[in-house]
């Protein structure tokens, strides 16, 4: 009984830390400048741009859309390839792309 308690409330605590953690990563807490890792959190982008402080795209669409990586594992970057989809059946994620389309008048 003792371990079963024991294990609910470590479940719950990694729980909350899991959705604070994403909190912080999407902006939804702390600003950017007082962000501080959590320890075991790494990098996000392991292969675009590395030398680069700070990878930023511009594009102009002017008919269409364009389907563009949030996940940083796309071999098409910034556009997505669907790598994303392989991501999510590995680590269970939710992760997508960001679809832009111009308003048709």
């Amino acid at each position: 009984m003792k371990l079963l308690i024991f294990s609910l409330i470590i479940a719950k605590a990694l729980a909350f830390s899991i959705v604070q953690s994403r909190r912080a990563m999407t902006g939804l807490s702390a600003a950017a400048a007082e962000y501080t890792p959590k320890e075991g959190e790494t990098k996000i982008n392991l292969m675009i741009d590395l030398d680069s402080p700070k990878v930023a795209t511009m594009d102009e669409i002017e008919k269409g859309k364009k389907v563009y990586c949030r996940c940083w594992l796309s071999g098409t970057f910034p556009l997505c390839d669907g790598t994303h989809q392989k991501h999510n059946e590995a680590t269970g994620d939710n992760v997508g792309p960001l679809i832009v389309s111009v308003k048709k008048s």
